[in-house]
């Protein structure tokens, strides 16, 4: 029968998957709203942000209040620490959805410079590499983990790609640099989310195997 300290980490298990489905709608929202020039769901996405917030707190806290209660052994206390790790990444994110919110209301009053098609890839497989961290934060899957620190070599690619293409927009003709330079921003934003991901899935490792490849090339180590 669980003991009453293993019902909360569980709990506290509920809580960062919670946040992390949110995580994955607020993504998944923002790009919505910039492909199809939704300014409504814009403002609801930077709306809901303050719930991102609330959850990011209230883990915080949660997390402070069972390492003083139970003085948790080795694999509790990494299971915790690693918690609190993967709410601040949480976070992270969300600010950058609403980056990427912002930046999508300010494309919308100028011309469309191109259909956007890497920009969802890239979003796509962020947000699939966020499911996937998550996943095996909850499985204590390091395999699965160290997949997803391989997989964002795929989204740096792209915003390499996208960088390089925007540049030649930019070049060819300068009515364009306002534009190419915000759809940057989202595509460096999008890269910024995969980074957040990649450091889930590496905390995800040391909970497993106790060893941190966090800032380790390739994080395969």
């Amino acid at each position: 029968m669980p003991t009453d300290f293993e019902e909360e980490l569980s709990a506290l298990k509920e809580r960062i998957l919670k946040m992390g489905a949110l995580l994955e709608t607020q993504i998944e929202n923002s790009i919505k709203c910039l492909v199809e020039t939704d300014l409504s769901l814009a403002e609801e996405t930077i709306g809901n942000d303050h719930i991102v917030n609330e959850m990011d707190i209230e883990i915080d806290e949660e997390c402070i209040r069972l390492l003083s209660l139970y003085q948790p052994a080795e694999n509790e206390l990494r299971f915790i620490t690693t918690a609190m790790k993967i709410h601040t990444e949480l976070e992270r994110m969300g600010d950058l959805a609403v980056e990427i919110c912002n930046q999508s209301i300010a494309l919308s009053h100028e011309p469309l410079l191109k259909p956007y098609i890497d920009i969802p890839r890239m979003a796509q497989a962020a947000k699939s590499m966020l499911g996937e961290s998550l996943q095996a934060f909850v499985n204590r899957d390091a395999a699965l983990a160290r997949k997803v620190c391989a997989d964002d070599t795929f989204i740096d690619d792209l915003c390499d790609h996208i960088s390089r293409e925007l540049v030649a927009y930019m070049l060819e003709d300068s009515a364009t640099v306002t534009r190419a330079t915000q759809i940057n921003f989202v595509s460096i934003d999008i890269e910024r989310i995969g980074n957040h991901t990649a450091n889930i899935a590496g905390t995800v490792v040391y909970l497993v195997e106790g060893k941190n490849i966090r800032h380790t090339k390739g994080k395969t180590a």
